[in-house]
């Protein structure tokens, strides 16, 4: 599977869609939280896209998205 590069603003707009919360921003590191447990740090370069095995790090390991949740964002 194979997802499309994406800014770090668009893939905080999902995780807002999730659930997640921002907590702090320390630098250019955005730390978001899940009410479950779940936790992430994005990295926010305005204008850059992220490189798509940090994204699949985020959305698979630390945010736990499920084929069907890539599918319903991605088209998979």
């Amino acid at each position: 599977m194979r997802i499309p590069a994406l800014k770090a603003r668009q893939l905080i707009r999902i995780l807002g869609r999730e659930g997640f919360i921002r907590v702090r921003q320390t630098g250019s590191h955005i730390l978001f939280k899940h009410p479950d447990g779940r936790s992430t740090l994005v990295p926010y370069h305005s204008g850059e896209d992220l490189e798509r095995g940090l994204m699949m790090k985020i959305l698979k390991e630390d945010v736990k998205f499920t084929k069907n949740d890539l599918e319903r964002y991605f088209g998979y």
